[in-house]
């Protein structure tokens, strides 16, 4: 190695980096102190999907990094995600302007730089800030995330997720923290003691606990990321009119006070499109790629379920089409099972003023393919906008590890002009869609027997199917002229059938009389909108006849939450409609 010749290894990198296909131009190769803009560093555009690392000190240019990654992304037709931490990519939307030390530098490396502007849409967590309001429904973000804001413990992480049985089995939309609230409540309640009996794992003062950190939660303010209407994710798989990809910035102005929402937000959005994609296989580019900066907040202190669940979405999540690049300092900010899968490796320079920094910096070389650099000189000397790349090449193979200077990014290093911020959303038909928070019929006013709120134009639309206006949340008038004996009989019989497992449901009398078939018309046939589970429950009441159409209804939704209920616990509302 320390034999080669410049030559031979300017040969090496060249040959290493020489693709077939459509690629993201990295920037050009620095071999002995030297650029060559004769040795360009790119990026597959089909190997994108293999995942990846942008990591680096603090001021060494990762956030340029991703900045110049999503231009190209943009152009070449693939919709990105990027977390907007400090504000600083706002400035995509806006085009730079030359000058003499930028145009030095793009002709250093082959760079044919012109400014322009990029299709941008802004998003702000519950509205925190300059973007279209994103917001989940508690029962979609599901108990592994809401345990990790929560900060629960493995113990009380179990017993949430009993609660969300408990709401899913007793038809209690969990839409806003008031829902969770109340159901929490309900069970720990003299009223709901049996209920709570019958979950065996969950102990009163387990679920005491819960309702303390959930009463925490709305006093910091985090009730309004939660809610209606909830944001779809296939949102961020838009192209713009002229065929370029729409990045989407999300923004959350307030991440110091709130770093641990942030991150399991991210997730969450991730979750959701690994349960709604289908399996794309390989693809010439990618369907979107996710930027998830400040990556160390979503492994800091993460319960075992947590990590499995991350591992698992990011090892089956690129047969969708879904790239995901981790941006942090260091590689061990990543857990091992997670790093091995980030093919593409974007590393800035290391600092090594402290033993544990010496120790990182050690840990970082060994992660990288034998090559013709000293890397543990060359990652503590590289400059801010340099950095030592290798990557999948279109074989599968890992490409030649190359000390790079990067591109310099084609629209604004930094914030945009507020006023073009808020135009921007103003003229976004997300914002008509999302804009205003709506309070819908759910666990709360069910329990409570309150009508919901009206908070803005949907509040005047039909309750979601399966709600029940007020009353007791089981055990309700049962219409058509069932006697409730039988009722309860054939709901046993059809729960068991359905599920594989014993009803839960209270057995009948041993005085039933025979149901007499009621003669009613067929049950409509679902819309095409409509998931498995209200399918299964059309089918049901079709079968069954007037007076158990709601009880086969009710269960075809339960089978249905059960079955879609995904790799976080998340569940979206759309996908149970």
């Amino acid at each position: 190695m320390a034999n080669k010749t410049t030559s031979e290894k300017l040969a090496t990198l060249q040959k290493g980096y020489t693709l077939e296909g459509a690629t993201i131009e990295l920037g050009a190769a620095i071999i002995d102190g030297e650029l060559h803009k004769d040795a360009p560093v790119r990026l597959p555009l089909s190997m994108m999907n293999r995942h990846g690392l942008v990591a680096g000190a603090t001021g060494t240019g990762k956030t340029v990094t991703l900045h110049m990654m999503a231009e190209q992304l943009s152009t070449a037709g693939v919709p990105v995600f990027l977390a907007d931490i400090k504000g600083d990519l706002s400035g995509l939307a806006t085009a730079a302007t030359g000058s003499e030390k930028l145009t030095a530098r793009t002709e250093g490396i082959g760079q044919a730089w012109q400014g322009r502007t990029f299709p941008v849409e802004f998003l702000a967590l519950g509205g925190d800030g300059n973007g279209v309001p994103v917001r989940a429904t508690v029962s979609s973000f599901g108990p592994i995330l809401l345990s990790r804001i929560m900060e629960l413990n493995d113990t009380q992480e179990s017993s949430l997720q009993l609660v969300f049985y408990f709401a899913d089995k007793n038809g209690l939309e969990l839409i806003d923290l008031k829902d969770l609230r109340a159901v929490i409540q309900f069970l720990t309640s003299a009223e709901g003691k049996d209920q709570l009996e019958e979950l065996g794992g969950l102990s009163k003062a387990t679920a005491g606990v819960i309702l303390r950190e959930l009463v925490s939660l709305e006093a910091q303010g985090l009730e309004k990321f939660f809610g209606e209407p909830e944001f779809d994710t296939a949102e961020l798989l838009r192209t713009a009119p002229d065929g370029r990809g729409v990045i989407t910035c999300l923004e959350l102005p307030t991440l110091q006070t709130k770093p641990m929402l942030f991150s399991t937000f991210l997730m969450w959005l991730l979750a959701d499109l690994f349960e709604d994609l289908p399996e794309a296989g390989d693809l010439d580019k990618p369907k979107l790629v996710f930027f998830l900066d400040e990556a160390h907040l979503l492994f800091n202190d993460a319960s075992k379920a947590f990590l499995e669940a991350i591992t698992t979405t990011v090892r089956l999540i690129r047969s969708k089409g879904v790239g995901i690049f981790f941006v942090t300092q260091t590689p061990k900010d990543v857990p091992a099972e997670v790093l091995g899968q980030l093919a593409n490796r974007v590393q800035h320079a290391l600092r090594a003023f402290t033993p544990e920094d010496a120790k990182a910096l050690k840990a970082t070389v060994s992660t990288f393919p034998m090559s013709d650099y000293d890397l543990e000189e060359t990652l503590t000397s590289a400059g801010i906008g340099e950095a030592v790349i290798t990557v999948m090449n279109e074989k599968g193979a890992p490409t030649p590890v190359a000390l790079t200077r990067l591109r310099a990014p084609e629209s604004v290093m930094g914030p945009s002009d507020e006023a073009l911020v808020r135009s921007t959303v103003a003229g976004s038909a997300l914002l008509t869609k999302y804009g205003t928070a709506v309070d819908n019929h759910s666990a709360f006013e069910k329990l409570s027997g309150k009508a919901a709120a009206p908070t803005g134009p949907a509040a005047g639309g039909s309750v979601p199917r399966g709600a029940v206006q007020g009353g007791p949340v089981q055990g309700g008038p049962v219409q058509g002229g069932a006697g409730q004996d039988d009722v309860d009989a054939e709901a046993r019989r059809i729960e068991e059938e359905i599920l594989g497992r014993p009803s839960s449901r209270p057995a009948p009398s041993a005085e039933t009389r025979r149901r007499t078939p009621a003669e009613s018309a067929p049950a409509p046939r679902p819309g095409a909108g409509d998931s498995m589970a209200g399918d299964i429950g059309g089918m049901l009441g079709g079968a069954l006849g007037g007076g158990l159409k709601s009880m086969a209804r009710s269960i075809g939704t339960q089978l249905g939450r059960e079955l879609l209920r995904g790799v976080f616990g998340t569940s979206s509302r759309r996908r149970r409609r």
